[in-house]
């Protein structure tokens, strides 16, 4: 089993800044994939923005150029940060990682209970 803990969500103004972390603990042997995702109140959940073990990202159309995924696989931790935020962006951010127990294992895909961030107008 792997536990994924979300931090850093809040209250910030519009046009501000905030910073989130995934840590992953558990039975990894590797973490193939991490990404954040986001549901708001009466909507669908979206992509965020995602990274692969070997750096690839994607991002979700909403965010891009505003929002950046990281990852630091020493800490077994993913990172968004998150800038010149919108009301708009208000919603639950829950952090997803596609883990292999082992090198050679199948991957199963894992979710945390999200963490709420809210931005005022």
């Amino acid at each position: 089993q792997v536990q994924l803990v979300e931090s850093g969500g809040g209250l910030v103004q519009a046009g501000g800044s905030l910073r989130l972390s995934c840590v992953a603990s558990g039975n990894i042997g590797r973490i193939n994939y991490m990404g954040w995702y986001r549901q708001a109140p009466g909507e669908q959940r979206e992509l965020v923005g995602g990274i692969t073990d070997d750096s690839r990202t994607a991002y979700g159309d909403r965010v891009k150029g505003r929002f950046t995924v990281s990852r630091d696989d020493a800490k077994n931790t993913l990172y968004l940060q998150m800038s010149s935020l919108k009301p708009e962006d208000t919603a639950v951010y829950s952090c997803a990682a596609d883990v292999s127990p082992t090198a050679y294992s199948s991957s199963t895909l894992y979710w945390g209970q999200g963490t709420q961030v809210t931005v005022s107008p």
